[in-house]
């Protein structure tokens, strides 16, 4: 289990990152979802023991990562947001090259182990192509492989399907979800999508701050008769964003097709009740923050 306490970051500024986070990440599949900027990536860098926080606590499976991260690095894999690669070199030889860096231990030989791990994320197709070939599927595949080189306890992936094509996408959903089957993935990001899909538990963040703590269907059903569906003219979508939460606004046929969220009070005329959805869910709560705290306070890395 993952566990963090009070995990406050400071920048010079000053601009605070993260306000006082705590969180306990079980076992399985788990999402960390918030807008960007909203401090995630100050998160996990913090919890892979990248980046020191102004203070709080980090604990993985009982061991303190904060104050010797060298003794649970092992224990961790992380697929950052911007991974880079040797484009000249090909795929086997990348990942060789970065289990290397990392000091993976290969009883059974670095090539056999290269071997099934690319097996495992669906690249032995194209283990001798050059990267620079690669799709940006083909390569967030390529570095899940170098995450999970060494069996890891904990698997931090940060915003790893922005950019992905639907088809590319749902390839990488199914390996993060065997992935949990028997260990803690912590998966940041700001595509609701992502969480609708994989986690059965997930928190909110936003400006610093862990807004919620919940579940899809907790997060859907908290907003029961509170979401209405309607259209309007481009006119009437400006007045609507002046007094409702807008959670969505889509073209249909060339009219808006509005959803918004009535907390007390009335609904605009003739919008009707609608099911709520994940997103709905989010954009109240992310808009909560925002209307108690106008004042822009985090930041996703250093300025």
């Amino acid at each position: 289990m993952l566990t963090v306490r009070n995990l406050v970051k400071i920048y010079p500024g000053p601009v605070t990152a993260l306000q006082g986070v705590n969180l306990e990440v079980p076992r399985g599949m788990y999402g960390l979802l918030g807008p960007n900027g909203a401090g995630k990536s100050t998160f996990m860098k913090i919890v892979s023991g990248l980046l020191e926080p102004t203070s709080g606590e980090v604990e993985l499976d009982g061991q303190d990562v904060l104050a010797d991260p060298m003794a649970v690095r092992s224990k961790l894999g992380y697929l950052p947001q911007d991974f880079g690669f040797y484009p000249s070199l090909s795929g086997e030889k990348m990942l060789t090259y970065l289990l290397r860096l990392k000091g993976v231990e290969a009883p059974g030989g670095m090539k056999k182990l290269v071997a099934g791990l690319l097996e495992r994320v669906n690249l032995s197709f194209a283990a001798t192509r050059k990267v620079k070939g690669y799709s940006g599927g083909m390569r967030q595949r390529l570095g899940i492989a170098q995450a999970i080189a060494g069996n890891p306890s904990l698997v931090i992936v940060d915003e790893p399907t922005a950019g992905l094509d639907p088809e590319e996408r749902h390839r990488f959903y199914r390996i993060l979800a065997e992935l949990a089957a028997d260990r803690t993935v912590l998966l940041s990001t700001h595509i609701v999508e992502d969480v609708a899909v994989l986690c059965p538990r997930f928190a909110v963040i936003s400006k610093g701050r862990l807004v919620a703590e919940t579940t899809p269907r907790g997060a859907r059903e908290s907003l029961q008769g509170r979401i209405f569906e309607g259209t309007g003219t481009n006119e009437e979508l400006d007045r609507l964003k002046n007094d409702f939460l807008v959670t969505q606004a889509i073209l249909v046929e060339g009219q808006n097709r509005v959803r918004v969220y009535v907390g007390d009070g009335n609904p605009p005329p003739g919008f009707v009740a609608a099911e709520p959805t994940l997103e709905d869910a989010y954009m109240a709560l992310v808009n909560e923050v925002d209307r108690k705290d106008p004042a822009p306070v985090a930041a996703g890395g250093t300025p």
